[in-house]
């Protein structure tokens, strides 16, 4: 990424004002995406559409939501933007929130997220809570808190192939055999490592409760400056992950193959690599906006949802 690139600071937890539908001279839409294959949708969707309606806002349907009522328009996920909504409401677990954070990456737009997944570390909205949550943002009495996402680009041959934006990590991975990939790391154009493993993960704050996690690295607090660098099992007892600045440019390169490499955006969209291909990455302009009615949740999530500080 060249250094012209404009990159914001992290933006901190704070009030977002709005102003009452009623007083608006044009439609105020609320965006509903929806976790496919959720049947308690059948009775809560009709129930949200006609709750929102009676307080002036007109509801938008993805198509998963449009198989379980025809009370509202629905439309492809990825046209949502178009519409310009000024809320999003997710009803699903980590993963729909994930694709909904790309897709609205550019646009800003605050993203309530009810769990109705398994985890929900990040949707952490409860399923009884909806309505509270939704009042509390009705009447300007929420926080929007901004997570940073990262933004990589594929370089093949020295030159840029693709770009993407993730809320939780890039993954650079081997194939599906036991033998190990070789990898470079690259910190604003200086070698970190070279080393053999199963790959590496650069990982946002909100990334590092995921498969940086799992993969022994550190958690950070979505309020830190800093991305982290985790090799996935590595060939060398040394090697360890480390944290960099939120504004640092980092390239992985692929410099050994033993049958194929992917790379894997929030683990939902993944690429195939070729051997010399360099992926960097650096602090997103754009942020992830996410409703909360307080602060403090985070370690909230960490000890109910895994157990933190437990003895």
């Amino acid at each position: 990424m060249g250094a012209e690139r404009s990159i914001s600071a992290v933006v901190p937890m704070t009030v977002l004002a709005r102003v009452h539908p009623l007083h608006w001279d044009r439609m105020i839409r609320v965006a509903i995406v929806c976790k496919p294959q959720k049947e308690e949708l059948v009775r809560l969707l009709p129930e949200l559409i006609a709750w929102l309606r009676q307080r002036g806002y007109e509801p938008l349907l993805d198509h998963e939501g449009g198989q379980y009522t025809s009370d509202a328009e629905a439309v492809d996920r990825t046209e949502l933007p178009s519409y310009a909504p000024e809320l999003i409401v997710v009803l699903g677990g980590d993963g729909t929130l994930l694709s909904v954070g790309r897709i609205f990456a550019a646009t800003g737009t605050p993203i309530l997220s009810v769990n109705l997944g398994y985890l929900g570390f990040l949707t952490e909205v409860r399923l009884a809570d909806l309505y509270a949550t939704l009042e509390g943002w009705c009447h300007n009495c929420h926080l929007i808190e901004a997570r940073a996402m990262l933004h990589a680009e594929l370089w093949r041959k020295a030159e840029q192939h693709s770009g993407y934006e993730a809320l939780n990590d890039i993954v650079v991975t081997k194939g599906d055999i036991a033998r190990m990939g070789e990898f470079a790391v690259e910190l604003d154009g200086k070698t970190v490592a070279r080393f053999r493993a199963d790959g590496v993960i650069v990982s946002t704050p909100t990334g590092s409760t995921a498969y940086n996690l799992a993969a022994n690295g550190p958690i950070l607090t979505p309020d830190v400056d800093a991305m982290v660098v985790t090799p996935i099992c590595p060939h060398l007892l040394t090697l360890r992950p480390i944290v960099v600045r939120g504004d640092a440019s980092l390239t992985v390169r692929v410099e050994g193959i033993p049958n194929l490499a992917l790379l894997t955006v929030d683990g939902q969209r993944a690429f195939e690599l070729q051997l010399g291909d360099e992926i960097r990455c650096q602090r997103s302009q754009h942020t992830v906006n996410l409703v909360r009615l307080s602060e403090g949740g985070f370690f909230e999530a960490l000890r109910n949802k895994l157990s933190w500080g437990e003895r």
